[in-house]
């Protein structure tokens, strides 16, 4: 696989290529730097996390401008993984006391956590070795244990805290995920484990209920306040519950954010899903002055192709962080200029006209397959010479956009191709009346389409919603 060496995108989500997919994001910044950990799915993969550990970092002064790493941990690093049979999971990494930087990781059919060590943020990690109680025996494999899974980690004042767990909705024989302190061998536990956010067996009378733990452990500190980040039984959220201690009584925060909208409704009804359902995982992290939260996306219509994204966020002075919307332009907290040609595959939004209920319950599968979604034409990596863009948008479908500063837009053109035939209405709501229509035919190749439409001046949303024939498809749309 070959990969660029850097990437400048104006700050879209996602905010690396169209053609990359790190899901499970943990960034963090180390001397001036954001680092992107996460696990690598492949393109049209039939698995979750198909490729081998890459990081993707960028200056903390530009987070539209995002350079390759390259492979920090190939799969069959790992002594247990010689063949490659088992992928590599959602990891975390620290900066121990001694300076250097530990990635820990599990595999996808492991009951254990491992740790590789590197000299450097985004090098060559190398194998240490796997997290054991002080007798030796492996952590996840003595009785009593809960299966280890989705490490987050934490160093600070000489002590590591790794938080671990997955409770499957209706799984009795697991209470709650839970956090061990390491020695400085950063491999065995010295304390714990001490039980934190509860499953959904365990909850009543908690205040998790709802919200209660599934899996995505994640730690970050901002003052005197520790916040566990992680994905709720709801699966399509990220939650957030707050203490004062790394091990100790947490309460629960609330929503960061969802990749489907739900709970917003600023915009929208609470209950009705601006996306189509799938897992999420990802971080909180303070960069120069601002937070962000750093979450994934689905494409290629299937649980097995994710993407970045990120929002800004605010952490209010009663600690308490307001759930965010997901938007296209995301990372550096701006608006799109409200002229100029955008690729299709931005989208924030995929979904239908119809009331449709949202998929409340925690059940396979998790996507919607009525609904629109990103795909390429070509095989996994970046030798691609066409960008990503929506298809499988129905009658009665659209996708949207957010958010532009639009003055004097006069003349909008989609690009499309296909056996689509009918119209793209052009509205600033989802559930507007358009503002003007554009007439599209089918074509084999790429053809622009376009209409005198006028947008209203100022911060707009931007929605096409489909009427026509077969399933439609596009690849961009210009502002004029």
């Amino acid at each position: 696989m070959v990969y660029n060496v850097k990437m400048k995108n104006r700050g879209y989500n996602p905010y690396l290529p169209s053609w990359e997919y790190i899901p499970d994001g943990e960034p963090h910044v180390f001397d001036g730097r954001v680092y992107i950990y996460g696990s690598h799915d492949k393109f049209n993969g039939y698995v979750y996390c198909m490729n081998d550990y890459i990081c993707w970092s960028a200056s903390e002064d530009d987070l539209s401008d995002w350079r390759y790493e390259g492979v920090i941990f190939k799969k069959t690093d790992d002594p247990a993984n010689p063949d490659g049979s088992m992928h590599l999971f959602a990891p975390d990494v620290t900066r121990g006391s001694d300076g250097k930087f530990y990635l820990y990781y599990a595999y996808d059919r492991m009951d254990i956590i491992s740790v590789a060590v590197c000299d450097t943020p985004a090098g060559k990690y190398k194998f240490l070795g796997y997290v054991k109680h002080p007798n030796g025996e492996l952590y996840g494999r003595k009785a009593g244990d809960y299966l280890q899974f989705d490490p987050g980690v934490l160093t600070e004042d000489g002590k590591t805290y790794l938080y671990t767990g997955q409770c499957w909705p209706g799984n009795d024989k697991v209470k709650s995920s839970t956090v061990v302190i390491l020695d400085t061998d950063m491999l065995t536990i010295k304390d714990g484990p001490y039980p934190i956010i509860p499953g959904d067996c365990y909850s009543k009378g908690t205040g998790f209920e709802n919200h209660e733990f599934f899996e995505a452990s994640s730690i970050r500190k901002n003052g005197d306040t520790y916040y566990f980040i992680y994905s709720s039984i709801a699966c399509n959220e990220l939650c957030y519950a707050t203490s004062k201690s790394p091990i100790k009584d947490f309460k629960y925060g609330g929503v960061i954010i969802s990749n489907t909208d739900l709970h917003i409704d600023t915009y929208k009804p609470a209950k009705k899903a601006m996306k189509s359902n799938g897992n999420n995982h990802g971080s909180i992290e303070k960069i120069k002055d601002k937070w962000y939260v750093f979450y994934h996306r689905h494409t290629n219509g299937n649980e097995f192709s994710r993407q970045p994204c990120m929002e800004p966020i605010k952490i209010l002075e009663d600690g308490t962080i307001p759930q965010v919307e997901m938007t296209s332009c995301g990372a550096n907290n701006c608006l799109l200029p409200g002229k100029g040609t955008y690729p299709a595959y931005i989208a924030c939004n995929l979904f239908s006209l119809e009331d449709k209920p949202a998929l409340e319950e925690f059940s396979w599968p998790l996507h919607d397959p009525r609904l629109p979604y990103v795909t390429q034409d070509e095989q996994d990596g970046n030798d691609i010479t066409e960008p990503a863009y929506i298809t499988n948008i129905g009658d009665g479908y659209g996708i949207g956009f957010k958010y532009f500063n639009c003055k004097g837009i006069t003349r909008v053109t989609v690009k499309t191709r296909g056996y689509n035939a009918g119209t793209f209405e052009v509205k600033t709501k989802w559930d507007a009346a358009p503002l003007g229509t554009i007439n599209i035919e089918p074509s084999n190749l790429w053809e622009d389409f376009s209409s005198n439409i006028s947008i209203p001046d100022g911060v707009q949303a931007l929605y096409f919603t489909y009427k026509g024939k077969c399933r439609a498809t596009i690849g961009s749309f210009t502002l004029e």
